[in-house]
């Protein structure tokens, strides 16, 4: 749309997308521009409800809870076009395969049931400061669910289009998992922000406000002293954090690796959410929010990732990868917790740490590689459709060897919609 007026944008957006607006399956052929912007509105929506999440949990260690809080409203800014995409994605059935589909219409919903289930737990229950609760818990989940969908729609469509690249699929999937461990890890936020808020107390400088002191005190009915604070604080057992991020964080981060197939991509993306986290932080401390330690030993144990896929053997990778990657965690935690400050962690509980991480690893790269979810299998479906579309089809027993998961929903040949107006970049 170079050249347009402001004010014409909203018409000629609305002119470009009408012709696309049909009913349709899941997995019919999407114009390349249609599916930049359906991915590019993704990437919008994420993006605001990441901000939208950083702020909010910021926002709950000083003040009281607050519905229309300026971070909520950012927030459901992100709902909203994630709403309006997963709208699209099921009536048309555009940019999207039926696993796609069904995974971010489940998520959605999951997500949009959460919010009433959290406002009503709210106004039954008071205060709920943890980010553990089970209200809290199916945001997660929902927001879990849409991402995978998107992942997987991208992974499976981007790869059809001559105008994406191979660099850029592999920048939009690594930012989607970037999304993905952001999700995943902001329950530990609960910790990261509680240890500095009983730091705070201990130096008689309570980052919370006397009245969400006092709230969280009446509701726990006892006087607001260190023992008040230790459990509005930190109320989740300290065995949890480490163990948590090294196997769940972790194994999105092989994940990745495996799905992306580059050979920075787990170091990468770790480094892009501590980033995150170092960008956002001197923003909210500056707009007299509190303060969160930082999870720094994502970083090593995304290089510990990166490094298990250097080993040939394939079935030694997640034992030598569980082994390097819990070092990274747990060694990483405790030179955080000597030279800056770390969360309550257990330090030993590294074994079970590093039994159920390789349990997990072997799990991931197993589904992965039987549901054709590897970077291999990715490059094998590329080629298969560029010689289908160059007119030379392969046989029935190639197709089945390069391409496991081959189905109507991803070969479908509709007639695309109308040419469009304009051809924006994702």
């Amino acid at each position: 749309m170079n050249g347009t007026p402001l004010k014409q944008i909203p018409a000629r957006a609305i002119e470009w997308a009408l012709p696309y607006w049909t009913r349709g399956e899941a997995g019919r052929r999407t114009p390349e521009d249609l599916f930049r912007v359906l991915y590019l509105g993704w990437l919008a929506a994420f993006a605001l409800k990441v901000l939208g999440s950083s702020w909010d949990v910021s926002w709950h260690f000083k003040w009281l809870r607050d519905d229309l809080a300026p971070p909520h409203l950012l927030n459901t800014v992100g709902t909203v076009i994630a709403v309006a995409l997963t709208i699209v994605h099921w009536y048309t059935g555009y940019g999207v395969d039926r696993t796609s589909s069904r995974l971010i219409v489940w998520g959605t919903g999951v997500f949009l049931i959460a919010i009433p289930l959290d406002l009503i737990n709210h106004r039954v229950n008071g205060l709920d400061i943890t980010a553990w609760s089970p209200s809290h818990a199916l945001l997660y989940i929902g927001t879990a669910l849409m991402l995978a969908g998107v992942i997987r729609g991208w992974y499976v469509g981007s790869g059809r289009y001559a105008g994406i690249s191979g660099r850029r699929r592999a920048l939009v999937l690594g930012g989607l998992f970037a999304f993905f461990l952001e999700n995943a890890h902001f329950p530990e936020l609960q910790q990261e922000y509680g240890v500095l808020e009983l730091a705070s107390w201990d130096r008689g400088q309570p980052y919370a406000e006397p009245t969400l002191l006092e709230f969280a005190a009446n509701q726990m009915g006892r006087a607001v002293d260190r023992a008040m604070v230790l459990k509005f604080s930190l109320p989740i057992p300290d065995v949890v954090y480490a163990v948590y991020a090294g196997v769940l964080g972790v194994a999105i981060l092989v994940f990745a690796r495996v799905m992306v197939g580059r050979r920075l991509t787990a170091t990468a993306i770790a480094g892009v959410y501590v980033a995150y986290r170092c960008l956002i932080w001197p923003l909210l401390v500056g707009g007299g929010f509190p303060p969160s330690a930082i999870p720094f030993f994502f970083l090593l144990a995304g290089i510990g990732v990166d490094l298990a896929f250097l080993v040939p053997v394939r079935y030694l990778r997640p034992l030598a990868g569980a082994v390097l990657a819990t070092a990274g965690v747990y060694g990483g935690l405790l030179v955080q917790d000597r030279v800056l400050e770390a969360p309550p962690y257990a330090p030993e509980a590294w074994p079970a740490a590093l039994a159920a991480l390789v349990v997990v690893w072997y799990a991931v790269e197993w589904f992965a590689g039987r549901r054709g979810l590897t970077a291999a299998a990715a490059e094998d479906r590329i080629a298969a459709e560029t010689t289908i579309t160059a007119g030379s089809a392969p046989s029935r027993e190639v197709a089945s060897e390069t391409t496991p998961e081959t189905t109507p929903e991803t070969t479908s040949v509709e007639t695309p919609a109308p040419a469009a107006v304009s051809e924006p970049r994702a």
